[in-house]
Order: structure tokens, then C-alpha cells, then sequence
């Protein structure tokens, strides 16, 4: 997803150490998702979000029958709902 990539690329600049930490607490928040769906917050849109620990972030998703689809990597001073279109692209 461009935008984990944009957001670990981000900060690394500041540190090598936080841009690897970011991506570390971001997969620990999407195996989170995966494997217990239903344990998101309920969010805008019927979507669920998790967040990463540590970090002004949160992942937004869509759960579907089988799989969970991701939206999101929503920085929290991020217009909420931004990613709305991406919902209509991707059903």
C-alpha cells in the first residue's frame, strides 16, 4: 500500500529506527484485523479501524465475509473520511 510506504519512508528520514518501528506497530495492528475482525472499532461508513500503537495513526478496513480490505493507513489530523472514494473503487 503507497501510502504505509509513504508514511515508513516519512519516518525513517527522522530515524532509521522510528520508520522501521511504524511499519513493525502498523503490521501488528493489521494482523490484529485480520485474524479478529470484528475486534475493530466501529467507524464511518460500516468500516472498523485498529490503531497502531504509539503513532497518530489508524488503519481503516472494511471487513468482508472472508477477508478484510484495507482502506486506509489514516493519519489522524487527516481529513476524516478521505478515503471514502476508495470504498466505491474497490466493491
Amino acid at each position: 500500500m503507497a501510502e504505509l510506504a509513504w508514511e515508513v519512508q516519512y519516518y525513517a528520514k527522522i530515524s532509521p529506527q522510528l520508520g522501521e518501528r511504524f511499519a513493525t506497530v502498523v503490521e501488528r495492528a493489521l494482523a490484529i484485523a485480520t485474524e479478529f475482525p470484528d475486534m475493530g472499532s466501529p467507524y464511518k461508513y460500516g468500516t472498523r479501524r485498529v490503531f497502531p500503537k504509539r503513532f497518530p495513526f489508524s488503519v481503516v478496513y472494511l471487513h468482508r465475509s472472508d477477508e478484510i480490505l484495507v482502506l486506509a493507513i489514516a493519519p489522524d489530523d487527516r481529513k476524516p473520511g478521505y478515503w471514502r472514494s476508495r470504498m466505491i473503487r474497490r466493491r
